[in-house]
């Protein structure tokens, strides 16, 4: 018996067949006793990673009172939908509304049904509950530079005027490079252009700290401006970092999605409960790929190293075959597009090979086998996807057992339902095109 059958076999015996929410039971008794869970996805645009993130996060949030759900999106954005979720005073009228409101590409990540069904619950879940006992949900990412400095020179007309010279100085800075903005900005320093907008970005963040206190017109506006302000320092940092060949810009990311996670923690208290959403390549720990030859750390990984008294504990998701959203290039119009059945001896082929369908697995059962102890292929599929050449490039070598600790394997997935809005491409995402 060669080693792959010696794996499925294995994996057979070990997984549980997920017929329906029931069959999580035991996982979510298992995921009670953390303060965080990471739940993962290997595409941005699947549907079944966002229904069974979305059952498992309720049962958190109604069974085990879990505070927030963090996403692998932006602050402003996601500002408005945890503003509407909660019931705040001059917020959106209807889930499809705010929704509709995302236009960085890739808007199918968040401007689908799939977020609306949980955005209505979430919305009926909070509407008698008292103010702070409201679930929230925020955006972690760190592409906003803009929609960030736009919110904080907003709400400072109206609550803070001596802050306005400051805030519009710093927005000054970045005038000169357009539409495009942190591009741009990153493109000019690689023309060596010598001045930068990082003395004024980082003063804005002075000045804010330092005046939180009086940002108090509701109860989380001073988590807003904060969270914008240090959107807006990073996002140049980050935004500096791509002059440089390496993996700083991924690095400075992660590290920024970091400290929101533990700025919303300290907002909600030292006993708070937190989950979240975000690919399995920034949930998935690093240190169980080879993403740790090249220097590059991930969300999965800090929150292991920084914050082990949370108990943490991380979910990933996978699936053999199907469909999937995503886009051609950068910018270019979603496609339906067909993934392949998983290469032979790769992690979804094994799974598939035990032939139970869609099935939880939970890590324990394997760490102490020596089968498992070496790096299988898993596949990641970006927001752009080339399912003709995934083979030379959307499989990463990962220790299964070491990078999370459960596993939720769909057989046959499809893409997730998008909701069909225009798309403005001059917000197009500031990024590289491999980071997911």
């Amino acid at each position: 018996m060669d080693i792959s059958h010696k794996r499925t076999a294995i994996l057979k015996e070990n997984t549980k067949q997920l017929t329906d929410t029931l069959a999580i039971d035991e996982l979510i008794g298992e995921l009670s006793g953390s303060r965080i869970v990471l739940l993962g996805e290997a595409s941005h645009g699947t549907h079944e990673y966002y229904t069974w993130r979305a059952a498992i996060s309720k049962r958190l949030i109604q069974e085990h009172g879990f505070d927030f759900i963090a996403v692998e999106g932006d602050w402003p954005d996601f500002y408005r939908v945890n503003r509407y979720v909660k019931h705040y005073g001059s917020s959106d009228s209807s889930s499809v509304e705010v929704l509709k409101q995302f236009n960085r590409w890739p808007t199918w990540m968040w401007a689908n049904w799939e977020m609306e069904t949980l955005t209505n619950w979430l919305h009926s879940h909070n509407e008698h509950l008292p103010a702070n006992k409201r679930v929230g949900i925020y955006g972690l990412d760190v592409y906003s530079l803009w929609e960030s400095m736009e919110a904080i020179i907003d709400y400072l007309k109206t609550h803070d005027a001596n802050l306005l010279p400051a805030a519009k100085r710093a927005m000054g800075c970045f005038e000169p490079f357009g539409d495009e903005k942190g591009m741009a900005y990153a493109r000019s320093l690689q023309r060596f252009m010598p001045k930068t907008c990082e003395d004024e970005v980082v003063t804005l963040l002075r000045d804010i700290r330092q005046r939180a206190k009086n940002f108090n017109t509701d109860v989380e506006a001073s988590l807003n401006m904060e969270q914008n302000a240090f959107i807006a320092k990073n996002a140049e940092k980050y935004y500096r970092s791509m002059v440089h060949v390496n993996q700083s810009s991924w690095n400075l990311r992660d590290h920024h999605m970091m400290d929101t996670l533990k700025r919303l923690f300290d907002f909600y208290g030292p006993e708070s409960k937190g989950i979240v959403w975000e690919h399995n390549t920034h949930v998935g720990d690093a240190r169980a790929t080879d993403m740790v030859l090249e220097g590059t750390i991930n969300v999965g990984q800090l929150v292991r190293e920084q914050l082990p008294g949370y108990h943490p504990k991380i979910v990933g998701f996978g699936s053999y075959k199907g469909t999937v959203i995503a886009g051609s290039e950068w910018g270019a119009p979603m496609r339906n597009m067909h993934v392949p059945e998983g290469i032979v001896g790769s992690w979804e082929y094994l799974l598939h090979q035990t032939g139970k369908g869609d099935q939880l697995l939970c890590m324990d059962t394997l760490k102490t086998n020596d089968l498992f102890n070496t790096a299988i292929l898993h596949r990641a599929i970006g927001v752009v996807y080339h399912p003709q050449y995934e083979h030379f490039g959307n499989y990463v070598p990962s220790m299964m057992p070491e990078r999370y600790d459960y596993f939720i394997h769909i057989d046959t997935s499809e893409g997730v339902h998008a909701m069909d809005i225009y798309v403005d491409r001059s917000q197009l995402p500031e990024t590289y095109p491999w980071a997911f």
